[in-house]
């Protein structure tokens, strides 16, 4: 993925008058595998295959090549393509490789698929057209994910089970407030996606080195048959920047991040007994045979590592670069494509892990109300019959110490009000903020665990990802639809 070849057509003569891409003078050397990206660059090829076919599409009806010369290079690409990746000759990287086996089955003309364009150009659309196919398969995982987690919701919204702030047993939920929570996470984390999408897919191709071309192509025409919804218009900026990687990733470790919490939490929650993973997901010990260890979910865990070190990777090689093409490039974006099969291997993972758990409903209601979890329900009906808060906060603090019953907190009241807690608040009422299932009844303000707000969560959720599927459909149809209209034009010329 290196500078643009020697001539502006792409095409430079040996001795013999054979097609060739380099000149002897840059044709070997010990830095010349250390410069080559050809291998790395197999996860490109289609992409480079598609981007020549629209270039060449574009050359040949703004009357820059002959459309015969046009049908041959394109025949030649169809050939390339069946022969695949392994078939190319050698070369610094696939858009060489594949210029010379074009040049070496059709003679010289070959070398006028490179008319107009550099290879720093055509590595940015590369790259862009491949990177818009992996995050839209992200995007798909994190929608897997949150229907997981809505159909979770769904199953338990009455399912009580403890809430913890610090690891500690703070206040009672239900299963369904808690996956809730992670849908929210993750239904931003796809928004993230989504919009760097938008920024990914726009066409660079027309940028050539840097400075445009004395060419008179139409760059508009190759974004539309790539399927870009417009280009990057300024030439420089088109050919060298790479913010929409940095973007991309960072927007992928944020979503690493998401993914790393809520498996903590599962892996917490088995541990106490409160879920049990599936096997599918799960692993056993080599020497301890009762042992079942939730091996994914840990690796799961372990992603927003990798994904945060693809961030920091990739900000440090394009830190302090100067306009406009530097070959750093070619590591920069390795790291893109690290985390993005990372993290999206990782969230499909998670989605598995969430639909296939179950949850004990048993357990999780007997320890809702651990440590005292209700307190904080108590201290708001005090406080609801005029008692300040911090006085409410400082009476059932006191009773927290001597136990979580209504006897602990007859006691406080006469310690630290001087009067009967009847003379505050109705007993019954007391007894039931001391209850769990309904502490959590009645937390119905709006986002709150209490059935009624979850249902509405419920409702809103669903909505936004069936919207967020719809736009993802939408996308990729778009995408086919492109790729359909440049095959038709393609076979109007081969």
């Amino acid at each position: 993925m290196t500078e643009e070849s020697a001539h502006d057509d792409g095409f430079a003569a040996d001795g013999d008058g054979e097609g060739v891409v380099r000149r002897d003078r840059f044709s070997g050397g010990p830095a010349r595998s250390f410069l080559s990206s050809l291998e790395a660059d197999r996860r490109i090829f289609e992409a480079d295959l598609e981007v020549d076919r629209a270039h060449v599409v574009m050359l040949a009806e703004q009357g820059i090549i002959e459309d015969d010369v046009a049908g041959d290079i394109l025949t030649a690409l169809d050939a390339i393509e069946v022969d695949g990746h392994g078939s190319l000759p050698d070369g610094e990287d696939v858009h060489e490789a594949i210029e010379t086996a074009v040049i070496e089955r059709i003679g010289e003309q070959g070398g006028k698929m490179h008319t107009a364009r550099s290879r720093n150009d055509e590595v940015a659309a590369c790259i862009r057209y491949r990177l818009r196919e992996d995050v839209l398969e992200a995007v798909e995982t994190t929608l897997a994910l949150r229907e997981s987690l809505l159909e979770l919701a769904r199953e338990h919204q009455e399912t009580i089970m403890p809430g913890y702030t610090h690891l500690q047993p703070a206040q009672p939920i239900t299963v369904a407030h808690w996956a809730l929570s992670y849908e929210s996470a993750v239904r931003r984390d796809t928004a993230r996606l989504l919009e760097a999408y938008d920024r990914i897919n726009e066409s660079p191709l027309g940028g050539a080195a840097f400075a445009g071309t004395t060419f008179d192509i139409d760059r508009e025409r190759t974004a539309e048959l790539l399927g870009f919804e417009g280009v990057v218009e300024n030439s420089m900026d088109a050919s060298s920047s790479r913010d929409f990687l940095l973007e991309t990733v960072q927007a992928l470790s944020t979503h690493a991040t998401t993914l790393s919490g809520l498996a903590e939490d599962l892996i917490v929650f088995a541990n106490r007994g409160f879920v049990e993973i599936a096997d599918d997901y799960s692993s056993t010990s080599s020497i301890m045979p009762q042992k079942k260890n939730p091996d994914t979910l840990e690796l799961v865990r372990a992603t927003a590592g990798d994904a945060a070190g693809g961030v920091q990777g990739l900000t440090t090689t394009l830190k302090g670069l100067p306009r406009a093409y530097n070959i750093d490039f070619q590591r920069a974006t390795s790291h893109a494509w690290e985390t993005v099969d990372a993290v999206t291997e990782a969230s499909e993972v998670a989605a598995g892990a969430v639909a296939t758990a179950t949850w004990n409903e048993e357990t999780l209601a007997a320890e809702a109300g651990e440590g005292f979890s209700t307190a904080t329900g108590v201290a708001d009906l005090l406080a609801a019959n005029g008692l300040p808060f911090r006085t409410a906060h400082e009476m059932v603090a006191v009773a927290a110490e001597n136990g979580a019953d209504y006897d602990a907190l007859e006691a406080a009241a006469q310690d630290v009000l001087g009067e009967p807690l009847e003379s505050f608040v109705d007993p019954e009422a007391v007894e039931n903020a001391l209850d769990p299932a309904e502490s959590v009844a009645s937390r119905d303000s709006q986002g709150g665990p209490a059935p009624a707000a979850v249902a509405d969560q419920l409702e809103s959720a669903t909505a936004s990802l069936e919207a967020d599927r719809d736009r993802l459909a939408a996308t990729e149809d778009a995408l086919e639809d492109a790729h359909a209209a440049l095959r038709e034009e393609v076979n109007g010329y081969v």
